[in-house]
């Protein structure tokens, strides 16, 4: 019987019968008809990348992808092309122009802080910084810098103890390990003690955060939200963004910020990553004040509301020479904030220009300014782990070596364990903060940095550096000249992948 069946299909087949043979042309059809739709809307979309793309090699990057394979590389330009943060520029415009009485007090309080004179921040520069910042820089701080993450963690929930009023919590990563609980049990023990307590945290960076976990924080009172990128119809694909900031404030009179998230691998329990070396900075005085707004900012996005918040500016105890400046930046800016804070620290450079990065992938025009600023004399040196945990980071990392040792650039690789942290040196001024040295961290993350001339201070970042740089190993242009040519394609090939990461 299946014999027979089978010969009157093929029967019906050669004979143009119905059952296969005009299904098989409507089949091609209807191929051709998704291939010539996908082209065209490839090309389509191409153009969009040409004239939005911030980035020369992004936008080309992504022309090549969305005409020759347009299948997988529009659904991706949807998700990860964009570069400008929409809805959140909108909302923060509206803000601006709703500013109450209470609102411009609080700008003019912060101003009343500024030290005399732009130059006592030890840069000719301060004013632009300003300007980028969006906030002035403040005199009577007081910092105390926390390499690793038991001085960082011990420092964090002995400022949360004492806490009076409110507690302002916002990470990138937060893991339901032990660390994790740590902090939720002492957010609730807080709240249950009268001190309101918020908690923000990046959706797709903790996006193995358990419910239980939120909802004990919610059920306990501890107002507890996700930033999520892709709320509201017009932001639904922006899926390319990161809020990468770790922030703490208390009462408004302390602030945290710096490269930790939580976890206990941030303490070097995790057996496969060893010791982690990372940095956080202890800020007490009006600086604190600056933080609280680029978190007042973050909240605002996500629940559309504002709590009630202190804001007058308390000077730091010991503090009077202690001049900061919060760099909030992000890809709801008007300008690309952190791109230009760090080529103007570079060009600036009189004497050094010292950076600690976990991701270091420059474009050309960091690697032009790095090249330039060595030629003129400085003392320019990168720090970078000897083992990085992004193949496309670690790998391309080795193509810049050459470029930057002819010009003098001294690249380091710290071996002691995975380096996170996030720390400059330029002459008399420092910072400490959340933004890597690469495309995402300039374009796509919300990110912070805070910055000092305190000499204390400086001398303590200086005395930071010094110590990892005996722990490290220099790099040599070798390791990639003189690599097999697998390799080398490899490294090339990764590199030229950064601008559309």
């Amino acid at each position: 019987m299946f014999d027979s069946a089978l010969k009157s299909l093929s029967h019906s087949a050669r004979n143009g019968s119905p059952i296969l043979g005009r299904s098989q042309p409507r089949r091609r059809t209807l191929w051709l008809v998704f291939i010539g739709l996908a082209h065209l809307l490839g090309a389509l979309t191409s153009l969009q990348a040409i004239l939005e793309v911030r980035t020369a090699q992004g936008a080309v990057a992504w022309a090549v992808s969305l005409n020759t394979f347009p299948y997988v590389a529009v659904p991706a330009y949807w998700v990860f092309g964009h570069s400008s943060f929409e809805g959140y520029a909108l909302m923060r415009r509206g803000t601006l122009e709703k500013l109450s009485e209470r609102e411009h007090a609080i700008a003019n309080d912060l101003l009343s802080m500024r030290p005399a004179g732009t130059a006592g921040f030890a840069v000719d520069h301060a004013s632009l910084l300003e300007k980028l910042a969006l906030m002035p820089a403040t005199r009577a701080n007081h910092t105390e810098l926390l390499i690793d993450g038991e001085a960082t963690f011990r420092s964090l929930f002995e400022s949360i103890a004492q806490a009076r009023d409110y507690v302002l919590v916002q990470f990138y990563i937060i893991h339901d390990d032990q660390l994790g609980r740590r902090l939720k049990d002492a957010l609730i023990a807080k709240q249950r003690e009268g001190v309101r307590c918020f908690l923000l945290y990046d959706n797709l960076g903790s996006h193995d955060l358990p419910a239980a976990y939120v909802e004990q924080l919610n059920d306990a009172g501890v107002e507890t939200r996700p930033f999520n990128p892709s709320k509201g119809k017009s932001n639904r694909f922006q899926l390319n963004f990161r809020n990468h900031r770790k922030i703490v404030v208390v009462d408004g009179k302390t602030a945290f910020v710096g490269g930790h998230n939580v976890g206990d691998e941030y303490l070097g329990r995790d057996p496969e990553i060893g010791h982690w070396r990372d940095t956080h900075v202890k800020v007490s005085g009006p600086a604190a004040l600056c933080v609280q707004v680029s978190w007042m900012e973050d909240w605002h996005w996500a629940t559309g509301r504002v709590p009630e918040l202190h804001w007058k500016s308390t000077p730091a105890p010991g503090g009077e020479d202690g001049i900061a400046l919060c760099l909030p930046s992000g890809p709801a800016d008007k300008f690309e904030t952190c791109t230009l804070f760090f080529l103007q620290a570079i060009h600036s450079a009189k004497k050094r220009v010292w950076i600690a990065s976990p991701y270091f992938v420059p474009d050309e025009q960091f690697i032009s300014a790095l090249q330039l600023a060595a030629l003129r004399g400085v003392d320019v040196r990168i720090l970078v782990p000897a083992h990085a945990d992004n193949l496309l980071v670690y790998l391309s990392g080795y193509t810049f070596l050459p470029e930057l040792e002819k010009a003098g650039v001294k690249t380091w690789r710290y071996t002691e364990g995975f380096l996170h942290q996030k720390a400059l040196l330029v002459d008399d001024y420092c910072g400490v903060g959340t933004a890597n040295f690469d495309n995402r961290s300039f374009r796509l993350n919300f990110e912070i940095t805070m910055l000092f001339s305190e000499p204390s201070t400086v001398e303590s970042v200086e005395k930071m550096f010094l110590e990892d740089f005996t722990r490290s190993k220099p790099a040599y242009a070798t390791e990639f000249t003189q690599r097999p040519l697998w390799f080398r394609l490899a490294a090339r090939t990764s590199r030229l992948m950064a601008p559309v990461q």
